[in-house]
């Protein structure tokens, strides 16, 4: 990611960067797939909402090019935020409206 939103600041060639967003989107949908499969109910906890408004901003991206900065830019915050925030905001539940326990 960090190539793609570099790349796309510098202003890289398109072409330059399909490697890496391809990758970038790869990767996230993979880990996502992982962590659904170890439980579903990662999709409505903390960290599966905001790894899954991250891909849907990277999604955006992709396919809007003029505010494609825009979008990966918010998708590292998210990301960022996401990945750094703590075990109770990790495992809320935004449907049981708790925390829950961690497998």
């Amino acid at each position: 990611m960090a190539l793609v939103v570099g790349g796309i600041a510098f202003g890289a060639p398109d072409e330059r960067l399909r490697g890496p967003m391809l990758w970038t989107i790869v990767s996230g949908v993979l880990l996502l797939a992982i962590e659904v499969a170890r439980s579903g109910v990662f999709l409505y906890q903390g960290a599966g909402v905001a790894s899954i408004v991250k891909l849907v901003l990277v999604g955006l991206g992709f396919h809007m090019p003029g505010s494609r900065l825009a979008f990966y830019l918010a998708a590292t915050i998210v990301a960022s935020v996401g990945s750094h925030m703590s075990g109770a905001w990790r495992h809320w539940s935004f449907l049981d409206r708790k925390v829950l326990k961690q497998e």
